[in-house]
């Protein structure tokens, strides 16, 4: 796994620098079977200092929002709901762990749970889209 910080994307980063989430685009690649989001799956995240937000929808997805705080390890904690293709509305926790890849884009690994609408836990993966 390549360092959190670096330099040649989004400008000239130095160690203290944390990621920038703002205005990237993720796709799912990976989900646990209990999931909704699948590879038809994508996000649109914004970010504001320590506040990071999302909107994504496809597949199982009609229409979802995250709100997250960016952790000094570049990290996020979050939460999340959706509306599914069938109707129904559902929450969740997640934390996610950002991982650069060796070319640059983001891959974030995802551990979550169902607060409401479900009582499993998964594991998932998103990557940056370029």
């Amino acid at each position: 796994m390549a360092e959190l910080w670096g330099r040649g994307w989004r400008g000239s980063w130095g160690k203290t620098d944390l990621i920038d989430y703002d205005d990237r685009v993720f796709a799912s690649v990976a989900n646990s079977a209990t999931g909704d989001v699948g590879s038809g799956t994508t996000f649109h995240y914004r970010q504001r200092a320590d506040i990071v937000w999302a909107t994504y929808q496809g597949g199982a997805v009609t229409h979802g929002h995250l709100i997250a705080r960016l952790q000094a390890d570049g990290s996020l904690d979050m939460r999340y709901h959706h509306i599914t293709a069938d109707g129904a509305i559902k929450t969740g926790k997640c934390h996610s762990r950002p991982e650069i890849l060796i070319d640059g884009r983001i891959r974030l690994h995802e551990q979550w749970q169902w607060i409401e609408g479900g009582i499993e836990s998964g594991e998932s993966i998103i990557e940056e889209v370029q």
